[in-house]
């Protein structure tokens, strides 16, 4: 008999995922750069890059400014298209008791077209997590604590503007049944159901025989190619990927607890190739 596929800590699958891993190359070409981001709600956001993987914000929301340096991560899964992620978030973050969240942010920067998306992620706290899946529904609780902001907006400096429409959720991935290998040993299939969850399952790697259905959100951000963020119920677990369909490639990151204390945080890089296996469409 088959022993029981045990679900494991974030910092266990980033050591599972760190050999040989599909990760791009981190990206050298925003250094010394800078950019001013307008998002639809009406803050206002200023990224300098001071290093290769090192940037300023200043955060401007109304007559209140807040500014924050972070060693960050930049790549470019499409030539002209940037996604920046670090830990933290530009805004002060707290739980009920008034306590600092533990958060990332992530940035789509659209160069071509002068537009962007932040990601900003949010772990539940110890106590939150603690909440079982009947209390959740019985209060009219999502099954994840973790939680997210998405924002939309254009870049206004540093990228010659254009009235593009803006980043947008989609349903061009629903129906997809894709095949992900993140390194030798590492492979998960996706099925994206609706606008709000998919499936997944580890066919194999350190969680294989493991499988969800998860809370997501899909963005559309160019031709064939998607922001992807995703929030797991059972161990608190953010992921934020782009997914280029054309290159049939991803890369992102994935962030939650190290370990079971809650005392330490785990944001690790995670890049795949990509294969659609079968499509699905239901009748009307």
């Amino acid at each position: 008999m088959s022993s029981q596929p045990v679900f494991i800590q974030v910092g266990a699958l980033a050591e599972g995922f760190a050999p040989e891993s599909h990760i791009l190359a981190p990206s050298g070409d925003l250094e010394g750069r800078r950019f001013t981001l307008e998002f639809a709600h009406g803050s206002v956001n200023t990224l300098h890059f001071t290093g290769s993987q090192r940037v300023e914000v200043e955060r401007v929301v109304g007559t209140i400014k807040q500014q924050a340096q972070h060693d960050c991560r930049v790549t470019s899964v499409r030539d002209g298209i940037y996604f920046v992620d670090y830990i933290g978030a530009d805004e002060a973050l707290v739980d009920d008791e008034g306590r600092p969240r533990s958060a990332s942010t992530s940035y789509v920067l659209d160069l071509r077209r002068a537009l962007c998306t932040v990601v900003v992620g949010m772990l539940p706290t110890e106590t939150e997590t603690h909440i079982d899946a009947f209390t959740r529904v019985e209060r009219g609780m999502e099954l994840t604590g973790v939680q997210v902001q998405l924002r939309h907006g254009r870049i206004t400096a540093g990228a010659e503007p254009t009235q593009t429409r803006l980043h947008a959720p989609t349903r061009e991935l629903i129906g997809m049944r894709n095949l992900y290998t993140y390194s030798a040993t590492e492979r998960y299939e996706h099925i994206y159901l609706n606008e709000n969850f998919y499936a997944w399952q580890c066919l194999s790697g350190v969680e294989a025989g493991l499988a969800d259905v998860d809370r997501c959100h899909m963005i559309g951000i160019d031709e064939k190619l998607y922001l992807f963020v995703w929030r797991e119920k059972i161990v608190p677990t953010l992921g934020v990927v782009m997914i280029d369909l054309e290159r049939m490639k991803t890369d992102g990151k994935i962030f939650g607890y190290r370990g079971s204390r809650f005392d330490a945080l785990s944001n690790f890089p995670v890049g795949a190739h990509a294969q659609i296996l079968n499509v699905t469409r239901h009748p009307s």
